[in-house]
């Protein structure tokens, strides 16, 4: 597909990279030659055939770039998470066999470096990324002459190596071949009806399975362009200046956006101006071109549950954002809801040619082309994933309505036991307490507790109130949820913790899903005592 858009149109705009507040293009004609100036470098590496070629960068024009030039020099590619820890690093370097690492786009490389084990040789991106000492994408194309011809890789080669975010534990290597990732985007530029001009804006990470599908290979796909942010602080007028066609976004994304426009314009002030029939349309048309959306056909939200009360929300302002499911697994190519067919609370069909059933004790099981052949280095695990019959075992609960439509109801593995002997499915809970504008992430714990606590980070918003005026807030939101549950799933105490969830502290994976394992570690020990405390609403640290 790249060679059909370098030979179809070279001189149309392919990607668009802000660098000091300009923005940068190249071309279809002008990527490529820098992708065969790399992949030819990388020829003459003398490395074995398929040898493992890592990635580290948050995403920028060169990540796609060099991608396609691992492909192109016949090697497969392991993408890396630009927020891990240096341990991290080091675990998957380690594991993947990596030779070799394209340093890049990073905001503390220096403290991830101690993580690169001895003997993987370092190659950067260009200077304007920062200098790492190592020889540098630049040089590169100053020296080498591109590689021509159009290498054809075989569909059953290993492309890519996918490492997982690690929320149930040590990040696993998904295996994914040329023709399953084919099958995939194929498939789904055809279901989504993904057009010829498409306008892509690239932020959430590339080495996570959602934007690489979407973004990298929806791009191929189409022949359209990719818009990249510079920084967060220049993100949100890089996405207005972008005004991208679709869109991916994850539930911490949208509440973000929820969260700026209400700090603007508080909830009752806004609903009494969407009551105006003349006023409303022009409040809806100022948001979304605030937010850089005024142009956008599909908007997605994926990667982790995202509450139906906000997707209600946003479509009350003409934001229509449709849910999708799927998995590294398979390729991202399993469910997702349409503009005009969206059903909020419900994550979509399934996509062409995948077969769905739900195993004995619910579980979500999917079959397609797009399955992964397997995870690296372990055939065990790979066994008890991947069923005899070709169905991959997502380890997430469901529900499947007459119309074949999915609701997920949780997750297998973070169901937990009260000293009752009861058992609570917390993401549903969960879901209902983030759609609160005035919270940003909530976790429901209480293994060995008579019931459930939630545990809950505030918002920007959030964080501007009282102490008052959120309890009162949250007394209330506890008891409506409480009054919809079962006995043994009611909340005893909500506890407003004062630390902010995050990558950058284990809490939260890349993805922004909850490392429950971490944040077990972390309060476990003020669990008995904030289930003795009098009140509700508790303020940790307070």
């Amino acid at each position: 597909m790249f060679y059909h858009w370098e030979q179809q149109q070279p001189d149309k705009i392919f990607l668009l990279q802000p660098v000091g507040g300009q923005w940068k293009t190249w071309t279809w004609r002008e990527a490529g030659r820098e992708i065969r100036q790399v992949a030819a470098w990388l020829a003459g590496q003398q490395l074995p055939p398929q040898s493992h070629i890592a990635l580290l960068s948050k995403n920028c024009a060169h990540w796609i770039m060099c991608d396609l030039a691992i492909m192109m020099a016949g090697h497969v590619s392991v993408p890396l998470y630009p927020n891990l820890a240096a341990g991290s690093v080091r675990q998957i370097l380690e594991h993947s066999e990596a030779p070799l690492l394209f340093v890049g786009k990073l905001d503390n490389w220096a403290s991830m470096k101690p993580g690169v084990p001895p003997g993987v040789h370092c190659v950067s991106f260009p200077e304007e990324y920062g200098d790492t000492g190592y020889v540098n994408w630049s040089e590169i194309i100053r020296t080498r002459e591109p590689m021509t011809g159009s290498v054809v890789r075989h569909p059953d080669e290993l492309m890519t190596i996918i490492y997982t975010s690690g929320s149930t534990g040590l990040p696993k290597g998904v295996m994914h071949a040329f023709g399953p990732v084919a099958f995939a985007i194929t498939e789904a530029v055809r279901f989504v009806q993904l057009a010829a001009e498409e306008r892509f804006f690239s932020y959430l990470p590339m080495a996570h399975v959602g934007e690489r599908f979407l973004v990298e290979m929806g791009v191929l796909y189409t022949g359209g362009e990719v818009y990249f942010a510079e920084s967060i602080d220049t993100f949100q007028t890089n996405l207005q200046e972008a005004a991208p066609t679709i869109m991916l976004g994850v539930h911490r994304i949208w509440k973000k956006f929820q969260d700026g426009i209400l700090r603007k314009m508080p909830q009752k002030k806004l609903d009494r101006l969407l009551r105006i029939p003349l006023v409303s349309g022009l409040i809806k048309e100022t948001i979304r071109k605030k937010l850089g959306l005024h142009k956008a056909r599909i908007m997605f939200t994926a990667a982790s549950p995202t509450p139906p009360e906000l997707l209600e929300w946003f479509d009350r302002l003409g934001i229509h954002i449709v849910e999708a499911y799927s998995m590294t697994e398979n390729f991202a190519y399993s469910h997702s809801n349409l503009p005009g067919k969206n059903r909020i609370g419900w994550v979509g069909i399934p996509l062409p040619h995948n077969d769905v059933r739900l195993g004995p004790d619910g579980e979500v099981q999917c079959r397609s082309k797009a399955v992964m052949l397997g995870y690296y280095k372990d055939p065990e695990l790979t066994r008890a994933t991947i069923t005899e019959d070709g169905f991959l075992c997502t380890g997430d609960e469901g529900i499947i309505d007459e119309g074949g439509y999915l609701r997920i109801t949780g997750r297998t593995k973070d169901i937990f036991k009260t000293s009752k002997g009861k058992y609570v499915v917390p993401s549903p809970i969960e879901m209902h307490l983030s759609a609160c504008s005035d919270l940003e992430f909530s976790c429901i714990t209480g293994a060995n507790l008579p019931q459930p606590i939630a545990l809950v980070t505030l918002s920007e918003g959030g964080r501007l109130k009282s102490a008052a005026a959120l309890r009162s807030t949250l007394e209330h939101l506890m008891d409506a949820l409480n009054k919809e549950l079962d006995s043994h799933q009611r909340i005893a105490k909500v506890v407003v913790v004062p630390d902010q969830w995050l990558p950058d502290n284990d809490l939260l994976t890349p993805t922004f899903k909850l490392k429950r394992r971490e944040i077990e570690v972390k309060y476990a020990a003020h669990y008995q005592s904030w289930n003795e405390a009098t009140e509700k609403v508790i303020f940790a640290g307070a």
